[in-house]
């Protein structure tokens, strides 16, 4: 009776063996096949994925190559006066100021808000999403920025130039009679710096831009000294670092025989000095420094430039074409160059396009050089042209203002 006992518990303990032997084998056939499934799920997933990438791709290619031919008129607005009103494209809305007032409106021509002030000849400037308004030859100034006015300013001598930074404060060129002043004001008109210049020392200052975070001024000089007229460019920084410097002044470099009658700040610590022999760029938030130059042997006709790209433009020795357009990047580096025969008046960057017009023609370039666009406008003669959103522009005209999509 032991015995037999002893034989079912043995067996039993063999079956239980074999049952847990089973079930282990069971497991890992289970766990293969979930492998399987997920080892399909994903290359299905990757292949999806390759497959939008590719679509987009051609599509990107399309758009690329696409040649427009024709344009439809969306919008036009036939009640503004455009002789006297000027119109600057700011964060994708358009702000428009004239001698009476500044206002602001979207890609729709709807009106978001307006105000008046009173002014002979206004110009302005734009940094980011904020702009100023300045009296030309007055005393006032008035900054904004996308959802109204930010401040008012009263210069103390007749303004020349101005430039405004990202978050609003304003450097001033200001015509002082004997003496020239560079004035750094805050967007409620208090006087941060001030700078009398001399045309002996350091020169008459040509130019003047301003760093989007507002912390630095840079100024072209000219003077002569002998036979030669010299530049000298000067970067004034208003924080920590420039105020054991004498002056404010960090870096500067003098040109001889060289006139620089423009300097621009592309980006934050980017800026530069466009030479009557090429141009300068410089490099720093503190303290810049010249980092490339480029050299040209031919007459520069016009200069245009935006966050990436600088452009000069040359009379061409071509026969067939009038002009040639050489576009670098912001190393220096030429990126291409293509001639064109377009009597243009105005050359420009707007949204990472070169755009060039005149009365009644306008073309469009992308930034690789391929024209996009190039016809004649039949709503009336050009004062203006710029780029609102993907292929939609914004005409201005001596009879109004035209929002056109190319076709």
């Amino acid at each position: 009776m032991t015995d037999t006992k002893q034989q079912k518990n043995a067996g039993r303990a063999k079956n239980t063996g074999s049952s847990r032997k089973g079930t282990a084998s069971g497991g890992r056939s289970g766990k293969s096949r979930m492998s399987v499934r997920r080892r399909r799920v994903i290359i299905q997933l990757i292949a999806g994925i390759g497959a939008v990438i590719l679509v987009i791709a051609a599509i990107w290619l399309f758009l690329d190559r696409r040649t427009f031919r024709d344009y439809e008129v969306e919008s036009t607005s036939s009640q503004e006066d455009t002789v006297s009103t000027n119109y600057v494209e700011i964060d994708g809305k358009v702000f428009r100021y004239s001698a009476e007032s500044a206002s602001m409106v979207n890609d729709k021509q709807e009106i978001l808000w307006t105000t008046t002030y009173d002014m002979q000849n206004p110009i302005a400037d734009i940094c980011d999403k904020t702009a100023v308004v300045a009296d030309k030859g007055g005393t006032s100034m008035t900054v904004f920025n996308t959802d109204g006015v930010l401040g008012n300013i009263t210069t103390s001598y007749n303004i020349e130039k101005v430039r405004v930074a990202g978050q609003g404060v304003v450097a001033a060129i200001l015509d002082g009679g004997d003496d020239t002043w560079i004035n750094f004001y805050a967007s409620d008109g208090t006087l941060i710096a001030e700078n009398q210049t001399r045309v002996d020392e350091p020169g008459y200052p040509m130019d003047i831009a301003v760093s989007p975070d507002g912390l630095i001024i840079m100024v072209t000089y000219q003077f002569v000294e002998g036979s030669k007229t010299n530049s000298y460019v000067a970067f004034y920084n208003f924080g920590t670092v420039g105020q054991s410097q004498i002056d404010n002044i960090v870096s500067g470099y003098t040109y001889e025989g060289v006139v620089i009658p423009q300097i621009q700040y592309l980006s934050s610590g980017l800026a530069v000095a466009f030479r009557d022999d090429g141009f300068t760029i410089y490099e720093g938030k503190q303290i810049p420094k010249e980092s490339k130059s480029v050299q040209v042997d031919k007459e520069i006709v016009s200069t245009f430039y935006d966050e990436k790209h600088i452009g000069l433009v040359f009379k061409d020795e071509g026969e067939d074409k009038t002009y040639k357009l050489e576009i670098y990047g912001t190393n220096g580096n030429k990126m291409y160059e293509r001639s064109f025969n377009i009597p243009y008046t105005e050359i420009k960057m707007t949204d990472g396009y070169i755009v060039m017009y005149n009365s009644n023609q306008v073309c469009v370039v992308n930034d690789r050089g391929k024209e996009k666009f190039n016809g004649t406008i039949d709503e009336g003669t050009i004062r203006d042209f710029f780029k609102i959103g993907w292929n939609r522009y914004m005409l201005i005209l001596d009879n109004g203002v035209s929002v056109i999509k190319l076709t």
